[in-house]
């Protein structure tokens, strides 16, 4: 039986700025998710949103209210070992709070498996791969700084995909940005860009031409989420992989982009999608239309990026690898012991459930009050 669920709220410092086209990120907030069962047995699930409200619809103050207010109280008293029947009963009666959803989702899940003494993983299918790829999202602004972060990062064995967020300076002076930044690396590393809906469609025209000429692997969300049209024709006029990440929201997202052939390469986020599930839907959709697929991050601790990891690992094809990085840009971590990276990718957790362990007093002391 489902006897509490509790949210906390985690405000954690990032080790610098984060600048995306839509804010600039000094702090993360984690919004964790408890569920504790009547056989003592408990799961963990995270709703990290990026930017707050500037990015989505959801803010953290609004998951934790609406989870505490109208979703738990849903839930209580519910056979804790049917996730499957407890998310039926939420989606039912709630509209939207996909991150929410998501949160719940995981944390009933990591229970059951944990309760089977099995990884999350095989609750949703079966792994295929024990390590993920990761890029690393150079998101300072400035070209040397980026530069020599990326240089570290391929020093240390940690990351070889980089990823620059673009869009609030002007087309040309961003794609000098990244073209600099891409022949410092040469062929050492991939260079991916994410403009986050900044430009127009005839800004994208002239600034994927120049990318694609200087030998950008990958461009993520050049325009407005809405603007379906224009992303199919920016992805039928360029050579260069055209990524949707904002425009997909879920499984009936991802066939209406299908559908329109708008996108050669899927973001898959799980609190996007609104829960693992629905994640595991975008994912078959895009392998029955010949999308590719790239597994998303909304900057999560490192709850959150173990699901995701789970989900992705469960992937027969990862043609454009991951960017779990979230744990990484943060300063301090609530787990007992941190995700490993080496060699370039993200190690699976193989233990029960979610293969992480909650260090409960760190967190009641970094939690909000």
């Amino acid at each position: 039986m489902i006897q509490k669920i509790e949210t906390f709220l985690v405000d954690v410092p990032t080790i610098r700025p984060h600048k995306l086209s839509v804010a600039t990120m000094h702090t993360q907030t984690l919004v964790l998710v408890r569920v504790t069962c009547a056989d003592g047995i408990e799961g963990w699930g995270e709703a990290t949103t990026i930017g707050g409200l500037a990015y989505g619809e959801e803010s953290p103050e609004s998951i934790k209210t609406n989870i505490d207010a109208h979703i738990a109280p849903l839930l209580a008293g519910m056979d804790a070992t049917q996730p499957a029947r407890a998310m039926a009963r939420v989606r039912k009666t709630i509209q939207g709070n996909r991150f929410a959803k998501c949160a719940l989702e995981t944390a009933l899940l990591d229970a059951q498996a944990r309760r089977l003494a099995l990884p999350l993983s095989e609750l949703l299918g079966g792994r295929v791969r024990d390590a993920l790829p990761v890029a690393w999202t150079l998101a300072s602004g400035d070209t040397a700084r980026d530069i020599a972060e990326a240089e570290h990062m391929l020093d240390i064995r940690r990351h070889r995909i980089f990823k620059l967020k673009i869009g609030l300076r002007s087309v040309a002076d961003d794609v000098a940005h990244v073209l600099a930044i891409k022949r410092a690396l040469g062929e050492r590393a991939s260079v991916r860009v994410d403009v986050n809906q900044a430009w127009s469609e005839l800004e994208a025209v002239r600034g994927i031409a120049m990318l694609e000429a200087g030998g950008i692997d990958l461009v993520e969300q050049p325009v407005k989420a809405g603007n379906r049209a224009a992303l199919a024709r920016l992805k039928e006029r360029f050579d260069v992989a055209i990524m949707a990440d904002e425009a997909l929201h879920g499984p009936e997202d991802a066939m209406a982009l299908a559908r329109m052939d708008a996108a050669d390469v899927y973001a898959v986020k799980i609190t996007q999608s609104g829960g693992l599930t629905p994640a595991l839907e975008v994912a078959t959709v895009a392998r029955l239309a010949g999308i590719g697929l790239y597994g998303g991050t909304m900057l999560e601790g490192g709850i959150g990026t173990a699901a995701t990891a789970h989900v992705c690992a469960t992937f027969p094809e990862l043609a454009w690898d991951t960017e779990l990085f979230g744990p990484l840009l943060l300063t301090e971590e609530v787990l007992r012991e941190p995700l490993v990276y080496r060699d370039f990718m993200l190690q699976v957790p193989s233990g029960p459930g979610l293969g992480v362990d909650i260090d409960t007093e760190k967190l009641r002391r970094m939690q909000r009050k």
